[in-house]
């Protein structure tokens, strides 16, 4: 497969200031729907649109903005009715692939049946790799979406691509990052709202996928490495781990337990508990963009929003 790496995407990053509109997502068998996003900013495409699949919708509203009219953009999986780690594409999903000339994937093992699907092909797409695109390997923290420096190097990599396949549409393509970066300011305001109030700070967290978002932001991660460990390998904590968390959350050593909704079994549920009895706030994320969030700066504001005012800011 042909992968878009850091270094392309940062030979057109001091072009592409600010972000985006447009263009339209097909449905999957997960269960997406088809949305239209709007007319671009530049106009009308000035070539034939790009055909692209991205294979997660953490991505999947970034890339269409990015696209705008000169790209027709499938995503996989939508929603929170599959689990991307565990997904198997049916037949119809796997033939989406085919007429790809640019997949958009997390990488990191994430959505490692992209890579099978696209091995089957006899002319392979160009593949933005979000995890090779920030510099993480296999077995890092795969949910780079929450990094927001890594949103914006992905975005980067994808524009730089779109303008390779579409040459016409170069300028086009210029003008629909900066119209997305723009369109991401309300989430650089809550960012710097939480950071406002997270100096000094701690958090803990039932499952490592905001742990990108809680580094960036300023909060120290008060997570035993026990239970942390075991998480991000999804693996069930020792009792061991789970007591010495329960602890710190009743030591006062976490100001802020930051919890995972998607996740289920009786371990979060039961710290949830311990914080709420004592009095350490809970934040409620989600792994993937639920039903009814909006766009992907909407879904995260509202997370970001709910944060500041767990600490205060």
């Amino acid at each position: 497969m042909k992968r878009v790496r850091l270094g392309v995407a940062l030979l057109v990053g001091a072009a592409l200031a600010a972000g985006g509109c447009g263009s339209s997502s097909d449905t999957s068998d997960a269960g997406s729907t088809t949305a239209s996003i709007g007319s671009s900013v530049a106009g009308g495409c000035p070539t034939d649109a790009v055909d692209v699949v991205v294979t997660v919708d953490q991505w999947g509203d970034i890339v269409e903005r990015l696209g705008g009219d000169c790209a027709d953009v499938t995503t996989i999986i939508t929603g929170s009715s599959a689990d991307p780690h565990d997904f198997e594409p049916s037949p119809s999903d796997a033939a989406r692939f085919e007429d790809a000339r640019l997949v958009v994937a997390n990488g990191l093992d994430y959505d490692h049946w992209a890579e099978r699907a696209i091995d089957t092909l006899d002319q392979a797409p160009a593949v933005v790799d979000g995890g090779e695109v920030v510099g993480r390997e296999e077995g890092d923290n795969p949910h780079i979406w929450y990094g927001p420096t890594f949103v914006r190097e992905v975005a980067d990599a994808v524009t730089a691509e779109l303008r390779e396949l579409a040459p016409d549409a170069a300028t086009y393509f210029d003008d629909q990052h900066a119209a997305w970066a723009t369109a991401m300011q309300p989430y650089d305001d809550a960012l710097a709202a939480v950071g406002t109030g997270a100096a000094g700070k701690s958090y803990a967290a039932t499952e490592p996928v905001f742990d990108d978002m809680a580094e960036a932001v300023g909060l120290t991660d008060a997570t035993p490495s026990g239970y942390r460990n075991a998480a991000l390998n999804e693996s069930d904590p020792a009792p061991g781990d789970i007591a010495a968390f329960e602890q710190a959350l009743r030591d006062g050593e976490v100001n802020v337990l930051i919890d995972n909704t998607q996740t289920e079994g009786p371990t979060p549920v039961r710290l949830r508990e311990v914080a709420g009895d004592a009095g350490v706030p809970v934040v409620e994320v989600s792994e993937t963009v639920p039903p009814g969030a909006g766009s992907f700066v909407e879904w995260q504001v509202t997370q970001l929003r709910a944060l500041a005012a767990a600490l205060g800011a």
